[in-house]
């Protein structure tokens, strides 16, 4: 492995640990609600994800996915206690797509295939998430989600092996937390508009 991708693979690890420091600082103080499926699911898909870079030579570059996947079982389980719990249809649809990409690597041996649908899988994972927060934008950590993106950027530059099973869900994340992070602050802007108007 390259010098260069495994302080790359350091570099993006640490700043995701640091990155989800201010979103349980926010967990614990109550201003911060996190939907408990959406980071149940996260958590899952993120492992998925994790586990089929590893077996396609990610090497560095995986390690912040993995971490990616115990932190946000980790904020599932706080949000148990401390976040959104209204669990919709769609959240469940989430879920069983989740296990659906499990299932698809199991028969195809293909990690690409579980990749494909752990991607899709994870947008439609954003759904709880997405739809609490254009309500209640104030409710979550707009700074962690901008560096989610920043984090899985350079994640992408640490791949020891950079194809498509290694690079697909990394892209999509960098994509989904980026315009997550554009909408909590255009409708915090908006509500403060309409306050002050």
């Amino acid at each position: 492995m390259t010098d260069y991708k495994i302080v790359l693979g350091i570099i993006a690890t640490i700043l995701g640990f640091v990155g989800y420091v201010p979103y349980f600082r926010d967990i614990f103080r109550g201003t911060t609600r996190p939907h408990v499926f959406s980071w149940f699911v996260w958590g899952l898909l993120t492992g998925i994800a994790f586990f089929a870079q590893i077996a396609k030579g990610g090497g560095a570059g995986a390690w912040v996915t993995g971490s990616s996947a115990v932190i946000c079982t980790v904020i599932a389980a706080l949000a148990l206690f401390y976040g959104e719990r209204q669990i919709t249809k769609s959240d469940w649809f989430s879920f069983g797509g989740a296990l659906l990409g499990l299932l698809f690597w199991q028969l195809t041996d293909d990690p690409l295939l579980a990749v494909i649908f752990v991607t899709i899988t994870d947008a439609l994972a954003f759904a709880p998430t997405f739809r609490k927060a254009y309500d209640k934008p104030n409710e979550e950590t707009a700074s962690t989600f901008v560096l989610s993106s920043i984090k899985f950027a350079i994640a992408l530059a640490a791949f020891e092996s950079f194809n498509l099973t290694t690079a697909l869900y990394p892209i999509s994340l960098i994509l989904a937390n980026g315009s997550f992070a554009a909408m909590l602050l255009i409708r915090r802007r908006k509500m403060v508009s309409a306050t002050n108007g």
